[in-house]
């Protein structure tokens, strides 16, 4: 391994390129649990905290991430941070983003300028179980990609493909996810 690395827009292409390989021949090095703590604060306030994840089943604790969620005044909030909703489009722009860098690093694509506009429609009365004809989530979430970067468009429609066929949050937004829960009462 060369002391330096080709640097596309940030992202090392050599180091992108080495742990494709390693997940490639070693699975199970890229198999990732994250975790996330919420933590009601009050009103209708939240807080996560994020400071681990598990790979290839060896728990990594990291630098600590809190994430603040609030409601807007509308719906009986204060509007001291962005709501569930809310951070649920920021995360599919974070993750879109990651894919365009990565992938077009990748290819050789250099980014001069990359960014998303996310929006998606929630009906209250699904939220609020005063209908079953209505969602409680989403409707429809649209993505419009605004990108600046030497490839033709036919090269970027490519990468626009690749990038939504490999992003988790595309997938997990898409198509169901199992989802567990459980209760625990305390204090009892």
């Amino acid at each position: 391994m060369s002391s330096e690395h080709q640097v596309r827009h940030g992202v090392d292409v050599e180091r992108l390129t080495e742990t494709m390989e390693t997940v490639s021949e070693t699975p199970e090095v890229g198999r990732f649990r994250f975790h996330a703590e919420t933590e009601w604060t009050e009103a209708l306030r939240s807080v996560t905290s994020i400071a681990e994840f598990d790979q290839a089943g060896e728990r990594v604790h990291s630098r600590e991430f809190r994430v603040e969620g609030d409601e807007p005044e509308q719906i009986l909030g204060e509007r001291t941070a962005p709501n569930a909703v809310e951070l649920l489009l920021a995360a599919l722009g974070a993750c879109l983003s990651v894919g365009y860098a990565a992938n077009a690093a990748a290819a050789g694509i250099e980014l001069d300028d990359l960014r998303f506009e996310l929006s998606g429609e929630v009906d209250l009365r699904g939220f609020l179980g005063l209908s079953d004809e209505v969602r409680a989530g989403y409707e429809e979430v649209a993505v419009t990609t605004y990108v600046e970067a030497d490839a033709p468009a036919e090269e970027l429609a490519e990468l626009r493909e690749r990038v939504e066929a490999t992003s988790p949050l595309v997938d997990s937004i898409a198509n169901e996810v199992p989802l567990e829960t459980d209760l625990v009462v305390e204090g009892s």
